[in-house]
């Protein structure tokens, strides 16, 4: 019997023992670089491991009101936020919860930062920038895509004055390694290296893979130090996949098998709904015991409950045929899930719960019902 038999499904799990391990590798380099790493609770916002995860970091980061309110009422610590663009009640909500604050534009910084200190005086406020490099490979998740809506680039700096400026802050990463880093922080010295002796912090944005395996930490450690040698700045990470990569799952239940021209399994967990970025990375998720098409007996293609026609998840290949009740378990779902599942058709939303490895116990700390579903409409 697995530890995941007796779980409602669908399921989230998050493996506390994993994401420790993660959050040690990311306090080593803290405490060698004395970069501050705070979690982007756009990506991993389980709040019921905040106790652990901020044993590790000194804050979160937030890309709306709700996160802001969650990171300071479920975290603690430093708060900082970042939005394309605010309203005014946005600015009033967001002044009592943050210490720092980016602008996306030279517009929202000059319409609200006056406004913002009359409601705090102690907030930092900073700029996004966008130094026109990037390596991401999927235009999606692109910041520096051609005509991007996000940060300003050394164009827009000129003729401005930047007066009450404290950071800078660049995001030009999605899921990559420290040389990519090494490149985009050359880039961002190459344009606007005239203004960052004169910041307190620059934040080096997200999409760090620092916890996978095969991450050149030593590496992140030398561009960390070396930067704030330079410029003498307090540098700021916010990574939220590498926070809990590989520290996750999600548990499904098969409810249906049968044939169209090839084997098929319906699942109680979908790709539209539950694990969004399948289908808009997109990626193929691992499921542990199964394989490639063809690599073992028996061939089938999982799909979701949900009417979408698209909702298919992939073919994978098990030792025996599948039968309805048998239990599935995809790997690295702590991340992007949880924060982007929908309703969508009305499907319940995925139970969530940890697993701890020590005592190899879980624990279901949220399940979810038709009030979740009805309380999001009118």
């Amino acid at each position: 019997m697995t530890p995941f038999s007796k779980l409602p499904t669908p399921c989230y799990v998050v493996d506390t023992g994993r994401l420790r391990q993660n959050l040690e590798t990311i306090r080593k380099i803290q405490d060698r670089t004395d970069a501050k790493i705070i979690l982007a609770l756009k990506g991993f916002a389980m709040f019921s491991t905040f106790p652990i995860v901020s044993e590790y970091l000194c804050g979160t980061t937030a890309s709306s009101v709700n996160e802001a309110r969650l990171g300071r009422e479920e975290f603690g610590g430093e708060v900082h936020a970042y939005a394309p663009a605010y309203n005014d009640l946005d600015i009033e909500e967001l002044a009592p919860l943050v210490q720092h604050i980016t602008f996306n534009s030279f517009s929202q910084f000059h319409r609200f930062q006056q406004r913002l200190l009359d409601l705090n005086p102690n907030v930092s406020v900073g700029l996004r920038i966008n130094p026109e490099y990037s390596e991401v490979a999927t235009p999606l998740y692109d910041p520096c895509r051609p005509c991007s809506r996000l940060g300003m680039t050394l164009a827009h700096f000129e003729g401005q004055d930047l007066e009450g400026v404290e950071g800078l802050h660049f995001h030009t990463m999605c899921e990559q390694n420290s040389d990519t880093l090494e490149r985009v922080v050359e880039a961002v010295e190459r344009q606007f290296g005239p203004f960052l002796d004169r910041m307190k912090w620059i934040n080096f944005g997200g999409g760090h893979h620092i916890t996978r395996s095969d991450y050149d930490v030593e590496r992140l450690c030398r561009i960390i130090e070396a930067f704030s040698d330079r410029h003498a700045v307090q540098v700021y990470l916010e990574p939220g996949e590498a926070i809990a990569l590989n520290a996750g799952y999600l548990v499904s239940s098969v409810l249906d098998v049968f044939e169209n021209g090839m084997p098929l399994a319906i699942l109680d967990a979908s790709a539209t709904a539950h694990m969004p970025d399948v289908l808009e990375m997109p990626y193929r998720p691992v499921i542990q015991g199964a394989g490639d098409p063809g690599s073992k007996p028996h061939t089938i293609r999982l799909g979701g409950m949900t009417c979408l026609a698209g909702d298919e998840i992939g073919d994978y290949a098990f030792d025996h045929p599948l039968k309805v009740g048998d239990r599935l378990v995809f790997e690295d779902m702590a991340h992007y899930t949880m924060v982007k599942n929908t309703t969508f058709n009305g499907v319940r939303l995925p139970s969530i719960a940890t697993y701890d490895p020590e005592t190899e116990k879980t624990e279901v700390v949220r399940q979810f019902g038709y009030e979740d579903y009805r309380d999001r409409l009118s």
